[in-house]
């Protein structure tokens, strides 16, 4: 691994936020600070000249948005793009990327032991810095459009982290949101539960009515009630009654 510190750029518009991430910054001693700015436009200029390989980004600033940045530099296909840590109040950009490939994801206010596992992260090659703009203009698009979906972002206790499909069990609409339970875990993610329809593997996960798509691998069995509806009993003890479509399509597949 290459010891000479790694070239970070902030990008913040608020100045005690900005002069607080770059004496952290300095304090490290691998990493070295390389600019320090206060609009979009600006650490677009100085991300193209300096080529950081370390960027701490907010996303909601003036002129240009953290996200916005760094869709030009991906449509300008920098190389090589550098490792993204967002810091930001607002959760709901990570959340409504399914796909997320960024370092971290902090929201303020967030600690100095947080910022440090992040960084820590970044330096550890985490996640592989040719992946990170490719998949940060999918998530500034919310582009459905894409391949299956493998990862959901998620929040725990103040931290966003990716979720794999594989680990889902079920997720239950809440009008706008939907609740994804994984390991005796409820996560409300804010995205109708439409969105994940599409994307996820159709067999593998099912749509037993409007509310409520069905990970099968965690079925413990399903049976008809006294309308002929089945009766999805999960692992965990949840009971999911099918619609009456859904119904009559798994009686005629298990024929």
């Amino acid at each position: 691994m290459n010891m000479s510190p790694c070239r970070t750029l902030i990008a913040e518009d608020e100045p005690l936020a900005r002069e607080g991430l770059a004496d952290w910054v300095r304090a490290m001693p691998q990493l070295e600070l390389v600019a320090a700015c206060a609009d979009g436009a600006s650490a677009l200029a100085a991300i193209r000249e300096l080529r950081p390989a370390l960027v701490l980004t907010d996303i909601q600033m003036p002129g240009l948005t953290g996200l916005q940045v760094l869709r030009t530099l991906a449509a300008e296909k920098l190389q090589p793009p550098p490792a993204v840590i967002f810091t930001t109040a607002y959760d709901e950009h990570a959340l409504t990327a399914f796909e997320l490939h960024a370092v971290d994801y902090l929201l303020k206010p967030f600690s100095h032991e947080r910022f440090v596992e992040a960084v820590q992260h970044a330096l550890s090659a985490g996640a592989p810095p040719e992946q990170a703009l490719p998949a940060l203009e999918a998530a500034a698009r919310g582009d459905a459009d894409g391949g299956p979906l493998t990862r959901v972002l998620v929040r725990d206790q103040g931290k966003i982290f990716p979720l794999h499909v594989d680990h889902i069990e079920h997720l239950r609409s809440d009008t706008k949101y939907t609740a994804i339970t994984s390991k005796g875990k409820s996560f409300l993610v804010r995205l109708p539960i439409t969105s994940f329809e599409k994307r996820l593997d159709a067999s593998r996960f099912l749509k037993v009515n409007r509310s409520c798509i069905v990970n099968l691998d965690f079925v413990d069995a399903m049976t008809p009630d006294e309308s002929s509806q089945f009766v999805v009993q999960m692992r965990d003890g949840t009971r999911v009654t099918a619609s009456r479509e859904v119904s009559k399509q798994l009686r005629a597949d298990s024929l």
